[in-house]
């Protein structure tokens, strides 16, 4: 006769014990995917955007820093076919020159608005994802302007981690200095900074 062979049930329940800490390591890693996927978003957007930015200002310091003819302080640059224009030197300030306002024909460092940051994004990246200046609207990121230590800041939001009522996304009033809700970054072209804000 055969001696017939198998797991034993105390071999069958540390199998069943081995496997059920394995599961309880490894399933909080999988649930949480999706504020890593958004902070993942935010960060790699920043970082295309402060490279477009480099990239505007090395295209205009190859052209030998194109200016208005008519007004000499005015900057520009033939970017992939668009003329954006650029921050300018002012006496007593910090500001650099060289680094991206927007599409209008003068610049003035000291005011940015909405349209400026929209334009921006919109210029500089290739394919980028939809943006407005108004949370309500369907789309990716939100931009709004404001001011950091007297200086102009383009902060984009992306809009799925921004806070919610009744579904609505909610305008998320940062305060100077102090980004409240929502993964985002900000753009100050006065000195080409971005600096990326993960709140969730």
């Amino acid at each position: 006769m055969r001696k017939q062979s198998g797991f034993t049930l105390i071999e069958l329940v540390i199998v069943v014990v081995i496997l059920g800490f394995l599961a309880a390591t490894a399933i909080p890693k999988f649930i949480d995917l999706s504020d890593q996927a958004q902070q993942a978003n935010v960060e790699g957007m920043a970082g295309g955007f402060a490279t477009a930015v480099s990239l505007a200002r090395a295209q205009w310091e190859a052209n030998a820093r194109p200016h208005d003819n008519a007004d000499p302080e005015n900057n520009f640059v033939d970017y992939d076919g668009t003329t954006l224009t650029l921050t300018r030197e002012e006496d007593g300030t910090t500001i650099r020159p060289g680094y991206v306002l927007g599409l209008n024909s003068t610049n003035n460092n000291s005011t940015i608005a909405n349209v400026n940051c929209l334009e921006v994004w919109l210029n500089i990246l290739q394919q980028p994802p939809t943006i407005s200046t108004v949370v309500t609207d369907d789309s990716d990121y939100f931009v709004s302007t404001e001011l950091v230590n007297n200086d102009p800041v383009c902060h984009y939001y992306l809009k799925s981690t921004l806070p919610q009522n009744a579904g609505v996304y909610l305008d998320p009033g940062v305060a100077e200095d102090t980004p409240a809700a929502g993964n985002s970054f900000t753009y100050q072209p006065a000195s080409s900074a971005v600096i990326v804000y993960i709140n969730n």
